[in-house]
């Protein structure tokens, strides 16, 4: 019985320690993601590589705040959600905001809140070991 219980801890803490690493690449791809849509906009090759630079730029902050919170989980946590609260405010201060926009900011703020809470729990279930 007492196998059969550790058996069963062991893998939740690897699925707990892995699912907010894995998710956090697919967010940051799916950010990425949106950035090419500079193609097809007759940029030179100059414009262009500026372009997706100015795209990507929460991509490569949320690519090294996942390479932090590989090691310091809590880092993760804090910066996941408050970069879906800043999502949110920054669609709130929009002159042109209609409330029923709050509904499609949950298409990012809401798995940035999910990959957050996770982070948040490993860390949790870290410190507790």
């Amino acid at each position: 019985m007492k196998k059969s219980v550790e058996k069963k801890t062991r893998k939740i803490n690897k699925w707990l320690y892995w699912t907010p690493r894995i998710l956090s690449i697919l967010f940051i791809c799916f950010l990425a993601m949106f950035s090419l849509d500079v193609f097809g906009q007759g940029y030179t090759i100059s414009q262009l590589i500026i372009a997706l630079f100015m795209h990507n730029i929460p991509v490569f902050i949320l690519l090294i705040i996942l390479w932090i919170s590989w090691k310091h989980e809590i880092v993760g946590g804090i910066v996941f959600i408050l970069a879906g609260l800043l999502y949110i405010l920054i669609l709130l201060m929009q002159p042109q905001f209609e409330w029923y926009m709050l509904s499609w900011s949950l298409i990012i703020a809401g798995p940035a809140f999910l990959i957050g809470i996770l982070w948040l729990m490993n860390w949790r279930r870290k410190r507790r070991k």
